[in-house]
């Protein structure tokens, strides 16, 4: 299941690459190029949604859905507990005075300051 959606995932990201570098701005005439207007609209030209928009739009929420998917079986798989759902996180128990850390390493204690002498 995992790899049909990383599959999946990487299709739909080379095709929502292709997509949007397919597309032209907003401003793509000369007008454009110096900050002009190319139509006498207040914000731009907004016209019907083109194949290319509606195609970016689906690939969009389409990567959004995979890449939460890919997350949440992920997580699953490494027994991760996560902010999504119920994992099974392991049970951390508090170190004990003197023992060495969970990693394994000991940290060495800082430096003493010497304290100033009072008067």
């Amino acid at each position: 299941m995992y790899l049909a959606v990383a599959i999946i995932h990487i299709l739909v990201c080379l095709v929502l690459i292709l997509v949007v570098l397919l597309q032209s701005g907003k401003a793509a005439d000369l007008a454009g190029a110096f900050g002009g207007m190319g139509s006498q609209t207040a914000f731009g030209a907004r016209g019907a949604a083109t194949v290319l928009s509606k195609t970016t739009t689906i690939c969009a929420v389409i990567f959004m859905l995979t890449s939460l998917g890919l997350a949440i079986m992920a997580m699953r798989y490494r027994g991760v507990a996560s902010v999504l759902g119920k994992g099974t996180a392991a049970p951390t128990q508090p170190a004990k005075p003197g023992a060495p850390p969970a990693g394994g390493k000991t940290v060495p204690a800082p430096p003493s300051q010497p304290q100033p002498a009072k008067k």
